[in-house]
């Protein structure tokens, strides 16, 4: 989450938003400056390293490092003929990145034009981290960069959390984690020793969160029934998430999930 994007609080749906009108014309667009080192590398090749990068929250999307032109490997660009309009910052022009022996198709961007009121970043250097490798310091980021307005809080929880699909029960359990993350909806966490993981198939899917880390994805076969992917967990989380490491979780969007609460009154127990 950001600033910027989804139910923050100058996104598209922002919580709490008083007389909030989503078909608005303005979108804030916020700046600021960065204490960390970023390095950016194609083919194992330096192509962007600076201690002077500023993080822009743009409308509607997660945050984008900017990269002062003198920082960057400009030699590696070459010149691309995508454009894209940006609402309240103009016109972006694209490069395609060469550098140790692989291409990167419009894989940094700059907006050489912008409105007056968007001059701060006129001439700032992007990067799409797709096909690129990137680095805050000295660990590697994934997917963009870490939102210094985004937290995640891991609660231990003795709620009872029963997943059911087609009237089947396939996880039950008295010991979730609750995982809450800045502007996204609650996850609950599994220990396996409470999933039918007879029922589930591993994935060869795997995915990157800047904050949690990388995810292994499980299938579950029901009979005739197939969901792909239908859970995940984190092996090797990063610090903030360590507390999920190994357990499993299934979305809410997909499944049933029906959660009730320890009624006894009494002080949670230790574990």
């Amino acid at each position: 989450m950001s600033l910027t994007k989804g139910s923050g609080p100058f996104g598209e749906q922002p919580a709490g938003a008083f007389n909030f009108d989503p078909h608005r014309p303005e979108h804030v667009l916020y700046l600021e400056d960065v204490a960390r080192r970023v390095r950016v590398l194609l083919g194992g090749v330096l192509v962007a390293d600076s201690d002077e990068v500023r993080l822009l929250h743009p409308p509607g999307r997660t945050p984008t490092y900017l990269f002062p032109q003198t920082h960057v490997r400009t030699d590696c660009f070459e010149p691309s003929e995508r454009r894209q309009s940006d609402p309240g910052m103009g016109e972006r022009t694209y490069w395609r990145v060469v550098a140790g022996g692989e291409v990167a198709e419009d894989s940094a961007y700059s907006w050489q034009q912008p409105p007056q009121s968007a001059a701060a970043i006129a001439g700032l250097i992007a990067f799409d981290w797709d096909s690129l490798t990137v680095f805050e310091e000295d660990e590697e980021v994934f997917v963009h960069p870490r939102d210094p307005y985004t937290r995640i809080d891991v609660l231990r929880s003795s709620r009872s959390v029963r997943v059911t699909v087609d009237d089947v029960v396939v996880a039950a359990s008295t010991r979730p984690r609750m995982l809450l993350e800045s502007g996204l909806p609650v996850r609950w966490y599994l220990p396996p020793e409470d999933v039918r993981t007879d029922l589930l198939d591993p994935s060869y899917t795997t995915t990157r969160c800047p904050y949690k880390g990388i995810a292994h994805y499980w299938s579950l076969r029901l009979g005739d029934r197939y969901d792909k992917d239908l859970a995940w967990t984190y092996p090797e989380p990063f610090h903030d998430a360590d507390a999920v490491r190994g357990l499993l979780c299934f979305p809410q969007e997909r499944v049933e999930i029906e959660i009730t609460r320890n009624e006894r009154g009494d002080a949670p127990a230790e574990r």
